[in-house]
């Protein structure tokens, strides 16, 4: 029996979101007290993106940015990355927003963001409708964009009727960020909403104890699919994956590695893994294999993107390293 994802076709890869300005601490401590910052750039539709286009994807990313040294930043960032920039508009209103994190030597760093009134809080379904999606065959939807503002809200269910309008495989990473929603329950029915258009989810162990109060793997992929997706790839930190369609389930081992330098990001890596492999045709176990590749590899760089690795790293970190014994 196939998996149901095997529909998926070869084609340009949509992303819709907010890039910002990320300052990270060079020191351990407060951000109130850190003498000095390393700048990069972030965003986690962006951060997809730069993974697929890394390994040999087409992405198209959407967004806006402030006339301001970090919107320049963002788009020079871009066109080094081989990145289109043709759907970056830029805005002389708002500004373009940041985020500033702490440097931890265990545990997830704190994470600060300041992205109110920002130039992709804009975003509206106007800019949706004005898209060219010629040769779009995937869209691939994260859960920040809709709490941004009521136009990201318009904006993301737009992206999803145009998305069945024009055939497109639907990708969603719920992406929980609690701080940017009016109330939990907001946030619940609304990513719940979404979830349930999509061909593939991407949720972690902590989603699905936010959304449907279940934490087994298994669990939290029968809730998924019983809310209405078709396929889901439930992220289970260090010791891989569990991927199920309801007629068919695997769990994919992660891959070991010596020490954890930071986290964030490690996500969006993975989503650029597994839809990168099942846009050349993998398997889904191979391809969710390579989303457990991108994550760990993730997980030793301080920057959310700087590691995303091309086809010659990742075979070499593949080689390099042994998979969970679970």
């Amino acid at each position: 029996m196939s998996w149901l994802v095997n529909d998926i076709r070869p084609g340009k890869v949509l992303l819709v979101g907010e890039a910002m300005g990320l300052f990270t601490a060079g020191e351990e401590g407060p951000c109130s007290q850190v003498g000095a910052f390393g700048a990069s750039v972030a965003g986690a539709e962006l951060n997809v993106a730069i993974g697929l286009r890394r390994l040999g994807q087409d992405p198209l990313y959407m967004t806006k940015i402030g006339d301001d040294p970090l919107g320049e930043r963002i788009r020079l960032f871009m066109e080094a990355n081989q990145l289109d920039t043709s759907l970056v508009e830029l805005s002389r209103e708002r500004h373009t927003g940041f985020m500033m994190k702490t440097k931890e030597s265990a545990g997830d760093p704190k994470t600060y963001y300041f992205r109110k009134d920002s130039a992709a809080s804009t975003i509206g379904a106007g800019d949706v409708r004005a898209l060219d999606l010629t040769g779009v065959s995937v869209l691939h939807l994260t859960g920040i964009l809709p709490p941004l503002s009521d136009s990201c809200l318009a904006a993301s269910k737009e992206l999803l009727c145009a998305a069945r309008a024009n055939h497109m495989f639907i990708s969603f990473d719920p992406n929980l960020r609690p701080v940017l929603w009016r109330d939990p329950e907001t946030m619940r029915s609304t990513l719940r909403s979404l979830a349930s258009h999509a061909d593939l989810v991407l949720p972690g162990i902590g989603e699905g104890v936010e959304l449907f109060g279940v934490e087994r793997v298994e669990d939290i992929a029968q809730a998924f699919l019983d809310n209405g997706s078709r396929v889901v790839v439930v992220k289970d930190g260090p010791r891989g994956a569990y991927v199920s369609d309801g007629n068919q389930s695997a769990y994919v081992p992660g891959f070991v590695v010596d020490h954890v330098v930071d986290t964030v990001g490690c996500g969006d890596g993975f989503a650029a893994g597994v839809l990168s492999g099942l846009l050349e045709g993998l398997t889904v176990e191979a391809a969710v294999e390579r989303g457990c590749a991108l994550g760990a590899i993730q997980t030793q760089h301080i920057s959310d993107n700087e590691g995303l690795p091309n086809p010659q790293e990742l075979a070499e970190f593949t080689a390099s390293h042994t998979r969970v014994a679970l």
